[in-house]
């Protein structure tokens, strides 16, 4: 029997390897697609792909998140203590800043200075999750975090703006680690197809950077393509054209949507991405099924909305959206560590 096992772990090994170059093929040819084209048509591109990629990349997101939630925490209360904790108030406290800022309730200093105090928290709150992390998994000493942590917060004393800036352009590559980590504990026989397509993205974007570097600045004709255009960094990078500006945003954003709606799903879920016999906290004898059921029903919901609220006024949805979904970045960070 023991033979027999092997043997058939050895054949799925085997076949799971066959679909490595076609996986490389196909990210490779999105890649390469997607630069053509937001490189061409960039507001167009960061208009749509929002629209569509936005509210269903969420929620594919949650029920992975949610899938990776054990019923019982044990030696991980600590950690997800402070991990949902830390999101919840990093959440309301930049929201409050966010409503602050644009209610003109803060001048530009007064902003500058609590940005960068929520900058300082954020900072300090990963660093703590990944000492708790050191102390749990491993047993080693990993205090050491905290002198890159306090070096890292320097610098966002320093330029605040550019520190925000930087977690506009860095949170892409976050979905890309999510991908390499999965891949290690699920599909180790694609990690090498993979890495390779990762050394292709920086090919790429300096072909797109030669190709738009000397085009001229976008229209910023209405308030759409403005946000738009100083998303990208246009009051922080002056000299840099506003055209390869919201063309390298958009790309890695769209990269960023590609790996979770399509490859964190092939890779990561155990079963269907709507059912819930895999996950534990509805599969559990003390879980809870039906809220489980019900939570993900109604993110369903919520998607659906944000797609009519998108009709009925872009620009302003696209800000409440912008806004809320700072929750969904500051997941991230616990659940990579995690994984780590």
């Amino acid at each position: 029997m023991q033979n027999t096992a092997d043997i058939t772990a050895l054949i799925r090994q085997r076949r799971t390897r066959n679909f490595a170059l076609p996986f490389a093929l196909c990210f490779l040819l999105f890649m390469l697609l997607s630069a053509v084209l937001i490189g061409w048509k960039p507001l167009q591109l960061s208009i749509a792909t929002i629209f569509l990629f936005a509210g269903p990349h969420n929620w594919v997101e949650f029920r992975y998140f949610l899938a990776r939630m054990p019923r019982r925490w044990g030696r991980s209360k600590t950690f997800f203590t402070v991990a949902l904790g830390g999101v919840g108030f990093l959440t309301v406290s930049f929201l409050t800043l966010y409503w602050l800022g644009s209610s003109w309730y803060l001048n530009e200093d007064a902003w500058a200075f609590g940005i960068s105090c929520w900058n300082t928290l954020l900072l300090m709150w990963i660093c703590v999750l990944v000492w708790l992390r050191g102390k749990q998994s491993s047993k080693r000493d990993w205090s050491w975090i905290f002198a890159v942590g306090f070096a890292v917060s320097a610098f966002a004393w320093v330029a605040p703006l550019w520190f925000s800036l930087a977690l506009v352009y860095i949170h892409p590559f976050i979905a890309m680690w999510f991908l390499d980590r999965q891949l290690k504990r699920t599909l180790p026989q694609w990690r090498s197809a993979y890495h390779l397509c990762l050394a292709a993205l920086p090919l790429m974007l300096v072909v797109m950077w030669t190709l738009t570097a000397n085009s001229p600045n976008l229209p910023e004709t209405n308030e759409l393509s403005w946000r738009i255009v100083h998303h990208a960094g246009a009051g922080i990078l002056t000299n840099v054209s506003t055209h390869l500006l919201v063309s390298t945003h958009v790309f890695l954003e769209t990269i960023h949507y590609g790996v979770w709606i399509v490859l964190i799903p092939i890779v990561g879920y155990k079963a269907g991405i709507f059912e819930t016999k895999k996950i534990p906290l509805a599969i559990d004898r003390e879980g809870f099924p039906k809220t489980v059921t019900t939570v993900l029903a109604i993110g369903v919901f919520i998607v659906l909305a944000l797609w009519i609220c998108f009709f009925a006024n872009y620009t302003t949805t696209r800000d409440i959206y912008f806004a809320l979904a700072i929750a969904h970045v500051l997941a991230e960070a616990p659940f990579l560590i995690r994984l780590l």
